[in-house]
């Protein structure tokens, strides 16, 4: 079955970068020139999926209006002559087919997802979490979507992390079948240091069969009072073969703010008109702080 419909939960509050994040929803703060949220969708086009629902909150009206059509924009850009910004510009409201719905409530991600069942439907789905922005060569939910042509289950996209991280996010026991591929067994929730099964964390890409569905309609809230996807897919996990792959790319969190400056560096250093200009400035603030 060809996966063709991507969801991107965005409903979040964005409070680790309050008061930035209170009338501007995070995932519409830039990364250099573009919003993260945009970087998500690229990927999504780039891997070949068609149809895209982005859940949303309140008071993110900017997500839905920046993928929409500037008519406005686009007229004065054509009066300007400037062709290159203008078909930059066209791309952004035309790249995929972009769906929406509210969640109304803060319940947590695996009710974000859940709000996605009639969209899905029956369908097997690719989830791209947009506090994560993965560089690499090939789309990372690509990736994921190869893996799953193989071994026809759900995927979860990993990354073996420090120990001083793993904390804070899903963490996997699981049996590895081939290289930087594991069949789940176990997954915990932002674990205790007596939960740690292992260095290796979901990191923000899933491919998901629709059986999760009936799973997180049942699902009790776990850790921080909030319907876990991460206990749901433990459930699936039970139910039917889960498996992981620790994608290729260098993954930021730009949820938290030393990932999202991070982001904004390297991908500035890796726009040539930007490059040499801002390895000059580091360079100079780094010897006035005599580092």
């Amino acid at each position: 079955m060809k996966i063709r419909k991507a969801v991107i939960p965005a409903a979040g509050l964005g409070t680790r970068f309050l008061p930035a994040t209170k009338a501007q929803p995070k995932e519409m703060l830039p990364i250099v020139n573009k919003p993260a949220l945009q970087y998500i969708v690229e990927e999504i086009v780039d891997a070949g999926i068609e149809e895209i629902l982005i859940i949303t909150g309140r008071n993110k009206y900017s997500i839905e209006n920046h993928f929409d059509r500037a008519m406005e924009l686009e007229w004065e850009l054509e009066k300007k002559r400037d062709l290159e910004l203008l078909k930059d510009i066209k791309r952004i409201s035309n790249m995929a087919k972009i769906h929406y719905i509210r969640q109304r409530e803060p319940l947590g991600l695996g009710h974000a997802i859940y709000c996605a069942k009639t969209f899905i439907g029956d369908e097997v789905f690719a989830v791209l979490l947009g506090d994560d922005i993965i560089h690499s060569q090939r789309p990372c939910i690509g990736q994921l979507i190869e893996v799953y042509e193989k071994y026809k289950g759900s995927i979860l996209g990993v990354k073996k992390m420090n120990k001083d991280v793993l904390h804070k996010y899903g963490n996997l026991l699981g049996r590895e079948l081939e290289e930087g591929v594991y069949r789940v067994k176990k997954l915990v929730e932002k674990p205790k240091l007596e939960e740690i099964c292992s260095n290796v964390s979901v990191l923000g890409r899933y491919i998901i069969t629709p059986s999760i569905f009936n799973i997180l309609k049942k699902l009790s809230p776990g850790i921080d009072g909030e319907i876990q996807l991460t206990d749901g897919l433990n459930k699936l996990a039970q139910m039917e073969p889960v498996y992981a792959y620790e994608f290729e790319g260098k993954r930021y969190d730009i949820g938290d703010r030393q990932g999202f400056l991070k982001a904004n560096i390297e991908f500035a250093l890796r726009d040539e008109s930007l490059k040499d200009g801002l390895i000059k400035y580091l360079s100079d603030i780094l010897d006035s702080y005599h580092i």
